[in-house]
């Protein structure tokens, strides 16, 4: 009790009291003592009053001004927004007819069934037949990898137990070679002319990015088409990516699968050659 009644007493430091006293001795504490002190002082004092004054006049006139034109620039965005949106759907609608004049091209190109062969072959036309269900999978420890989020926003497993772009190509090359007449991944119909690569971790097909697990639809000769893949060197080589690398695979044969047609097709025209060869 002692101790707090000491700190009550004496909460001011012994030291500080001291160099009070001794400028109050002096008479340097306090106001100003002749005239001239006061009036600047005094002086001092309006001017900050007055720049005080000023700013906040001048802020209150400026502040209509700055939320007009910070209006004016919401609805300029506004404006850019929806014309963007209104091009990017005339776009679309121009890019359907340009599919539509492509595909109603080839139904007219050399009587009815060389053109269905050929929108097939070009993945103009919608498809349906028997064929296989190829599935792959990343593999479980990549999928629950990192707390179980987005197996590809993961970087604690390796590479290896995760599918890749050329794996893909393997699969895809694979089933053509097998006898597929039409591929497609994850509801992205395949052409002569379709791509897979990768962007970071990520799968394209035709620059659209896919998400695992990856459904290969493949029509065709179902069971012919099943064992020639399993048996081919790139049917061989997804079986070692599941017995080295945990990647999930299942195939099956389908009685009927039904592909859309490419969201664009290409058309190009070859011309013979005119040049003799030489002897």
């Amino acid at each position: 009790m002692s101790l707090i009644t000491n700190v009550m007493d004496h909460s001011l430091d012994d030291g500080y009291a001291e160099a009070a006293a001794r400028k109050k001795a002096a008479g340097e504490g306090g106001l100003p003592k002749t005239l001239r002190a006061r009036l600047g002082l005094a002086v001092g004092l309006v001017l900050a009053a007055l720049v005080v004054t000023v700013g906040a006049a001048q802020a209150r006139v400026a502040a209509p001004t700055v939320a007009k034109e910070r209006q004016e620039l919401i609805d300029r965005i506004d404006r850019e927004t929806a014309a963007a949106d209104k091009l990017e759907r005339d776009v679309d609608k121009l890019r359907g007819d340009v599919s539509e004049r492509q595909r109603q091209a080839l139904r007219e190109s050399g009587g009815n069934s060389r053109a269905d062969l050929v929108g097939i072959l070009a993945g103009a036309t919608a498809v349906h037949g028997p064929g296989v269900k190829l599935v792959v999978d990343d593999a479980k420890e990549a999928a629950t990898g990192g707390g179980g989020g987005n197996p590809r926003e993961t970087s604690g497993f390796s590479d290896t137990g995760r599918v890749r772009d050329r794996d893909m190509q393997r699969v895809v090359n694979g089933l053509w070679q097998s006898g597929a007449e039409a591929v497609s991944v994850n509801g992205q119909r395949l052409t002569a002319l379709s791509a897979i690569r990768a962007a970071g971790d990520a799968i394209l097909v035709d620059n659209k990015p896919l998400v695992p697990p990856y459904t290969v639809l493949a029509v065709g000769d179902g069971q012919r088409l099943s064992t020639r893949f399993q048996d081919s060197p790139d049917g061989l080589y997804l079986h070692a990516l599941q017995d080295n690398y945990g990647i999930r695979t299942s195939i099956s044969v389908e009685g009927d699968l039904r592909l859309p047609a490419a969201p664009s097709v290409i058309v190009r025209t070859a011309q013979p050659s005119t040049e003799k060869g030489t002897s």
